[in-house]
C-alpha cells in the first residue's frame, strides 16, 4: 500500500477542503457550484472512509504485536492480530478498487430507448413487454421515469419508446442492457401454436450536460407539429411538438410526451446531445481498439445478449452464460441477479487487464 498512501492521503485532504467549503455560507451563493462540491464529496467518501480505518487498524496492529512480549496477553494478542490482519488485507483490497479509475459516466441518469425488432407485431409487443420490466425494476430501485416519446401499435405493441431514467446509480445499474433482446414464445397473434423468434434493441444512453457535449445549433433544424395520442384539447389544438434533425449526422429526435413546446425541445435535444455523446464515444473506443473484445457491457446493438424463452420459463444472458429459470420474476422486473452477474464480470475482467 506504500506507493498509494499519498495519494490516498491527498483524497483524505480534498475530502477536508471539501467539508470547509461546504460549511461556508457564501458556497451556497451558487447552486451550481454546491451541487458540484456535494458530488466530489459523496464520490471521495468511502475512499476516505476506508482509509481511515485502514490507517486506525495499522495502529492496532501495531499494539497487538507489542503485547505479544507479555506471556499473559500473548494468546489473546494473537487471535486478535491475526482478525485485524484478516481485515486489513481486505481493506486494501477495497482501497485499489476504489483507486480504480472510474466510469465517468457513473452517477448519471440515463435515456432508456426500446426499439421493436425483426418479428412484425410480436417484437412491439415485447417491446412493452421489456419497457414494463423496466418500469418495475425502476419502481424497485426507486427511479423516476419520464417518457419522452413513444409510438404505440393497435394490440398495444410499442414500435419505439425513449424515456428518461433519474435515480441513484441508474446508468451503473442499467449500462449493460444496451443490445439485442430475443424473444421466444407462441404470439398472441399466432393460431397454430408456433414458437415464434422475435427481437427487440435497447440503447442506454448516459445524460451528459452541454458543457460536456456542445450542439452547433447551425446543425440542427428543428421543427414543430401536432402531438398525437392522448392528450385532450391541449394535444388537439396546439404544436407542442418538437423534431430536432442533426444534419450533419441525419439523427432524428421527436418529442411529444411534455405539455410544452419547450419542455419537449429541452428534452429533444438532451436525447439527441446522448446520442451523439454515445456514438462519439463508440467511435473513439473502436479507432483504439481496433473492435471492441470485451464481451460485457459493449452496448453494440448488432450483439444478442439476452434470451426470453416462454415454453421453457427461462432467461439467458448469452454474456456470461448465465440462466435463470424465473422468467416471470425477471419481466416483473427482479433483474438484480442478472445486472448483479454482469458487473461482477466486468470487475472481474477489468482486475485480469491490469494483472501484470
Amino acid at each position: 500500500m506504500e506507493p498509494l498512501a499519498s495519494q490516498l492521503n491527498k483524497a483524505a485532504l480534498r475530502f477536508e477542503e471539501l467539508e470547509t467549503q461546504l460549511a461556508q455560507p457564501e458556497t451556497y451563493a451558487d447552486p451550481d457550484q454546491v451541487a458540484r462540491l456535494n458530488r466530489e464529496q459523496k464520490e471521495l467518501a468511502p475512499l476516505v472512509e476506508a482509509w481511515q480505518r485502514h490507517e486506525k487498524l495499522r495502529g492496532d496492529l501495531a499494539g497487538l504485536e507489542e503485547l505479544l512480549a507479555d506471556p499473559e496477553c500473548r494468546a489473546l494478542a494473537q487471535a486478535e492480530l491475526a482478525q485485524a490482519r484478516q481485515e486489513l488485507a481486505q481493506l486494501e483490497e477495497t482501497l485499489r478498487a476504489l483507486l480504480r479509475p472510474r466510469d465517468p459516466m457513473a452517477g448519471k441518469d440515463v435515456f432508456l430507448e426500446i426499439r421493436a425488432g425483426v418479428g412484425g407485431e410480436e417484437a412491439a409487443l415485447f417491446a412493452a413487454d421489456l419497457y414494463r420490466m423496466y418500469a418495475m425494476y425502476g419502481e424497485r430501485q426507486g427511479w423516476k421515469l419520464e417518457v419522452a416519446s413513444a409510438s404505440h401499435t393497435e394490440l398495444g405493441g410499442l414500435k419505439e419508446l425513449s424515456c428518461l431514467v433519474q435515480g441513484e446509480s441508474a446508468y451503473t445499474r442499467l449500462k449493460h442492457e444496451s443490445g439485442v433482446h430475443r424473444v421466444q414464445r407462441v404470439p398472441e397473434t399466432e393460431s397454430g401454436g408456433r414458437i415464434h423468434t422475435s427481437t427487440c434493441t435497447v440503447a442506454v444512453l448516459p445524460q451528459v450536460e452541454e458543457a460536456e457535449f456542445h450542439l452547433d445549433p447551425a446543425d440542427l433544424r428543428i421543427d414543430t407539429f401536432r402531438a398525437s395520442g392522448a392528450g385532450g384539447q391541449h394535444v388537439n389544438k396546439t404544436e407542442s411538438a418538437i423534431r430536432v434533425t442533426h444534419l450533419p449526422t441525419g439523427t432524428v429526435v421527436e418529442c411529444q410526451d411534455q405539455r410544452s413546446q419547450y419542455k419537449n425541445k429541452d428534452r429533444a435535444l438532451a436525447i439527441l446531445r446522448a446520442r451523439l455523446y454515445q456514438q462519439a464515444v463508440q467511435e473513439r473506443e473502436a479507432a483504439i481498439a481496433g473492435q471492441r473484445r470485451s464481451q460485457v457491457g459493449t452496448g453494440m446493438r448488432n450483439e444478442r445478449i439476452r434470451t426470453y424463452n416462454f415454453p421453457q420459463g427461462r432467461v439467458t444472458d448469452h454474456r456470461i452464460g448465465l440462466t435463470l429459470y424465473k422468467l416471470g420474476a425477471v419481466l416483473d422486473g427482479d433483474l438484480d441477479e442478472l445486472i448483479d452477474g454482469l458487473i461482477l464480470a466486468e470487475e472481474t475482467e477489468t482486475k485480469r487487464s491490469e494483472a501484470p
